[in-house]
């Protein structure tokens, strides 16, 4: 059961650097924070948890509360997931306020949720697939195709971590247009466990049981973020999450492009002292008050102190229009199917 109520604040959260999995600068939500069921997720912390009953509160004047909190930094994250959207359409509201700013804005919704009516050409919609509903998620895939669009795996075993069903879902989403596939990690609590367990009707003597409540999952869900990213090499689509107004050269952007190769790293343990000087630099970068273009031009970027070498060499190449190597040599190391090491 859901219960709706009204009158709640507008959830307005401001980041002083890139962040993944949708590297916004400001994020708003117009819902509570537990929604869904009997997994409810939330998608701004990453957790996941059971909700047999769920308490929705819900802003009351988006628009009004919007207004009072300018300005508003772009790209904008509005979390617009599950049913709640589907009757109130707060998440649309806040949209539209985005759109007349020209504020770019990255709408997320999920599969049980509702696409923003109308056409938003300066932003992006990202679908989070909760992918035992293939069917439902196939007309919100078909309803996204005239936007740029993508899709957003949350990583929990087993419901998203199974192979064919991640197969199936990247074709689809390469079938609808879709820009993205990427994955979106989650630390799971005992109840959402057991919600799971319930709603797959896993028996004790299954190994998937075992698993779920006895193994330790994080190299499964790593594992699987990887193989996510793989997938989506593949069918040609971006294995990252990319916010509104990606093309530009901006300094946010390349603050996301060194966080994504510095969290990258981080996962998988790969030279930690550089992930981390790059993690600094990314920082650095997006608290930068000079465009880097402009640095660019003038000078070397090394003379940034705040920027490690690494971290300016990767801002130059990506500023000239060319791929960041050392960015491209993480993103290879990174994207890798599951059972390759095994079969090699």
């Amino acid at each position: 059961m859901i219960l709706y109520r009204k009158a709640a604040s507008l959830r307005i959260r401001r980041a002083g650097a890139p962040e993944p999995p949708f590297w916004c600068a400001t994020t708003i939500a117009p819902y509570g924070a537990r929604r869904g069921s009997p997994v409810a997720i939330d998608y701004l912390a990453s957790r996941a948890s059971a909700a047999d009953r769920v308490e929705v509160p819900v802003c009351e004047n988006v628009r009004d509360e919007l207004e009072r909190t300018r300005p508003i930094t772009g790209p904008v994250l509005i979390e617009a997931t599950e049913s709640a959207e589907v009757v109130f359409r707060r998440g649309e509201e806040a949209l539209a306020f985005c759109d007349e700013q020209r504020l770019g804005a990255l709408y997320l919704t999920s599969t049980r949720g509702a696409l923003p009516r109308g056409t938003y050409d300066d932003d992006v919609l990202a679908i989070a697939a909760w992918p035992v509903e293939m069917p439902r998620l196939t007309d919100l895939f078909a309803q996204a195709r005239p936007a740029r669009w993508g899709v957003v795996v949350p990583v929990l075993f087993p419901v998203t971590t199974d192979l064919e069903t991640l197969d199936a879902l990247a074709q689809s989403a390469t079938e609808h247009g879709a820009s993205f596939f990427a994955a979106m990690p989650l630390d799971v609590d005992a109840t959402a466990k057991q919600a799971i367990a319930a709603e797959l009707q896993l028996a004790g003597d299954d190994d998937r049981y075992a698993m779920l409540f006895h193994a330790e999952l994080e190299p499964v869900h790593l594992a699987t973020e990887r193989h996510i990213a793989a997938l989506a090499a593949s069918h040609g689509m971006h294995d990252f999450v990319t916010p509104p107004q990606w093309d530009e050269r901006s300094n946010w952007n390349a603050a996301a492009l060194l966080m994504l190769t510095a969290s990258r790293m981080i996962a998988m343990e790969l030279d930690l002292d550089r992930a981390g000087m790059i993690a600094r630099s990314a920082r650095a970068v997006a608290e930068l008050d000079k465009p880097l273009a402009r640095v660019a031009e003038a000078a070397s970027l090394s003379i940034i102190g705040a920027m490690d070498e690494t971290s300016a060499e990767m801002v130059t190449e990506w500023l000239a229009g060319r791929e960041a190597g050392f960015a491209g040599y993480v993103g290879e190391e990174w994207r890798l199917r599951r059972g390759m090491r095994d079969e090699g």
